[in-house]
């Protein structure tokens, strides 16, 4: 597919999105877990200094212990994910890197791009290296990282529908409603609302390739989650009940970081991983 794209979250970045999203602070973690402030002060700056006191927190942050545990350890990516009518591109943001993705029916060559990333250029690059023709642009959410391309995507398609949630519309874009479908030439689209990092963040479940495709913004990294910066609860939830219920086989394609698929993130993604114990 693509160059190796680095881990999005460190184990301290996990550890600061359950601090935030409990709205627990370091005082009340010393506290809770009984490990010494200067030893956590350490843990939450990215030093795996104390493995016994990382597993106080993982389970004082309702963490999987053994996921966060391999995420400090830096022994887990997701096996690489390489499907016919799937590409991901991944451009510079300021001090990270974003996603955006080209999904085809290899049949019809007809294609679709979710989300812009910064640059576009490669995007349509692709697609008219292999022939394909894109017709429409799925947003999953409307943060700058993820459409900072927009008008000059729209311009290099031409005619091209854009569609965005109506739960969080954006100029010049038609909206739909959870549940509604779409089509990539014989591919089928199902929608669903995935907030909690934005007010309508959307997964794009698609079929109809080798392996079926989630397009989840940034619901969703390998071996973590989007900040809940709208709601932590639902965020979580969300991602619980609609993303990690599809099939284990399914490919996700967050909007930083590597592939990963359902089946990888329910036994390694430390938010999560506990549940399927």
């Amino acid at each position: 597919m693509s160059p190796i794209i680095p881990i999005e979250d460190l184990f301290e970045d996990i550890i600061a999105k359950s601090m935030r999203g409990r709205n627990i602070s370091e005082g009340n973690l010393a506290e809770t877990t009984g490990v010494s402030p200067d030893v956590l002060h350490r843990l939450c700056r990215g030093e795996f200094c104390d493995e016994p006191a990382l597993l106080k927190v993982a389970e004082a942050l309702s963490l999987d212990p053994r996921a966060l545990t391999m995420s400090a350890s830096k022994v887990w990516r997701p096996r690489p994910v390489e499907l016919e009518g799937l590409e991901v591109l991944n451009t510079p943001y300021r001090d990270m890197r974003v996603n955006a993705f080209l999904v085809w029916d290899p049949d019809s060559k007809v294609g679709a791009a979710f989300d812009t990333g910064t640059d576009s250029t490669k995007l349509v690059d692709k697609a008219i290296g292999a022939g394909i023709t894109i017709d429409t642009i799925f947003i999953t959410h409307t943060h700058n990282d993820h459409i900072a391309d927009l008008d000059r995507l729209k311009t290099a398609c031409g005619e091209v529908c854009v569609y965005s949630n109506e739960a969080e519309p954006w100029p010049e874009t038609q909206s739909f409603s959870e549940g509604d479908s779409f089509s990539i030439g014989n591919l089928s689209i199902e929608t669903f609302t995935t907030s909690g990092h934005s007010v309508g963040g959307t997964t794009y479940y698609i079929e109809g390739l080798a392996k079926p495709v989630a397009v989840v913004g940034d619901a969703m990294f390998a071996g973590s989650m989007g900040g809940g910066m709208i709601s932590f609860a639902d965020a979580w939830k969300n991602n619980q009940e609609k993303i990690l219920t599809l099939p284990d086989e399914t490919v996700i394609c967050p909007g930083h970081g590597p592939v990963t698929t359902v089946g990888e993130e329910k036994r390694n993604n430390p938010f999560f991983a506990s549940e399927y114990r």
